[in-house]
C-alpha cells in the first residue's frame, strides 16, 4: 500500500505563505500524477492544483499566480507552494496520487488557517 503524509501546514497573516510538502511511501511502482484538494468548513472538495507524471500542472482559477505545484520524482514528494494567501484559502489541504492499477491514495489532510 502507498501512504502520503503531508506537512507544512498552519496559521499564516493574509499576504503570507506556506509551502506544503506530501511525500509518498510504500509499495510505489508508478505515480501518474499527484495533486492537492481543499476542503473548508461546510463546502465540498475542491481541487487546488495537479502536476502530471510528464511535469505538466494544472490550477484552479481561484489560486492561479498564487501556488505553484512542483514535484520531486526521486523523493516521491509534492510540494505546494502558496503566496499570497487569502483568508479565504483557509482550509484542511489534502494530498491525493494516482498510482498503479488506478489507484487512489489520499494523505490525512494539513490544516491552513489565513487570519490577521
Amino acid at each position: 500500500q502507498v501512504q502520503l503524509v503531508e506537512s507544512g501546514g498552519g496559521l499564516v497573516q493574509p499576504g503570507g505563505s506556506l509551502r506544503l510538502s506530501c511525500t509518498a511511501s510504500g509499495s510505489i511502482f508508478t505515480i501518474y500524477y499527484m495533486g492537492w484538494y481543499r476542503q473548508a468548513p461546510g463546502k465540498q472538495r475542491e481541487l487546488v492544483a495537479i502536476i502530471t507524471s510528464g511535469n505538466k500542472s494544472d490550477y484552479s482559477d481561484s489560486v492561479k499566480g498564487r501556488f505553484t505545484i512542483s514535484r520531486d520524482n526521486a523523493k516521491n514528494t509534492v510540494y505546494l507552494q502558496m503566496n499570497s494567501l487569502k483568508p479565504e484559502d483557509t482550509a484542511v489541504y489534502y494530498c491525493n496520487l494516482l498510482g498503479s492499477r488506478a489507484m487512489i491514495y489520499w494523505g490525512q489532510g494539513t490544516q491552513v488557517t489565513v487570519s490577521s
